[in-house]
């Protein structure tokens, strides 16, 4: 029994050890790896509280050992990823000099706070079983390591500087603390009526990794198509959430 019990903690574990290796890879400026192994943790994310449930072992201990393994994965792993591409994209001219450059990679970790208090506020926010407030920590991940995996190439080019990734690392970080509604794909029927946002956010997905893995889209290279596929998805999954929550809902 006590084996059984600790199935779902030793998945969360192998979360922890993706992220960790994510890391690793981020700092070696290894994007590719860092990605898969971010993708990784998600998959594990998903298992071990599935497991959990199937196996009716949830506890308090799992939750908390979820939260510090998810804020490694989707937290301190993208941030080095950003940490180390802070050393390599281009500065203004007035930034242009040893404190810029070594004061601004660290602004990078400001997302790995925000992924804490992320993490934190959803531990203890009953709203947010059946859908979510704000940004969830993995997709915010999982959309910066596949845009830096795919367009790596733009961000250190001529047209995007130091101040742009500075800008989108605030406006990430504020979407996961904000109180923007944001659709989980939890079906609790299979109606069009309850669910028309998903299964259309699902067809659209569906519709952008054939246009990105033919070729029509997204590169050269499968690896390429694949990561601007998932980050097209990411952001498609963004967008959706925004306009769906200025719609009034009915009753």
């Amino acid at each position: 029994m006590s084996i059984v019990k600790n199935i779902p903690n030793t998945i969360t574990c192998c979360n922890l050890i993706c992220g960790c290796i994510a890391t690793g890879a981020a700092f070696h400026h290894n994007f590719t790896t860092a990605f898969i192994f971010i993708m990784l943790g998600a998959v594990f994310d998903f298992f071990d509280g599935l497991s959990a449930r199937a196996l009716g072992v949830s506890s308090e201990l799992g939750l908390q050992l979820d939260s510090l393994s998810d804020c490694v994965t989707f937290g301190v792993a993208p941030s080095s990823m950003l940490f180390t591409l802070f050393t390599y994209v281009r500065y203004p001219m007035f930034m242009y000099n040893d404190f810029w450059f070594t004061i601004l990679p660290f602004t990078a970790f400001i997302m790995a706070a925000f992924s804490a208090l992320r993490l934190a506020k959803y531990n203890i926010d009953n709203r947010q079983r059946g859908s979510f407030i704000g940004l969830p920590t993995p997709a915010n991940a999982i959309l910066w390591a596949s845009l830096l995996s795919c367009n790596e190439a733009f961000f250190v080019s001529h047209r995007f500087n130091c101040l742009f990734l500075l800008a989108f690392i605030i406006l990430s970080s504020w979407l996961m603390v904000s109180e923007i509604p944001m659709f989980a794909l939890k079906f609790k029927n299979k109606s069009w009526k309850d669910n028309s946002v998903k299964y259309i956010y699902i067809i659209l997905v569906i519709l952008i990794l054939i246009l990105c893995l033919s070729g029509t889209f997204g590169g050269k290279d499968f690896f390429t198509r694949l990561t601007a596929g998932i980050s097209a998805s990411i952001g498609l999954y963004i967008i959706m959430s925004i306009l769906n929550s200025l719609i009034p809902q009915k009753g």
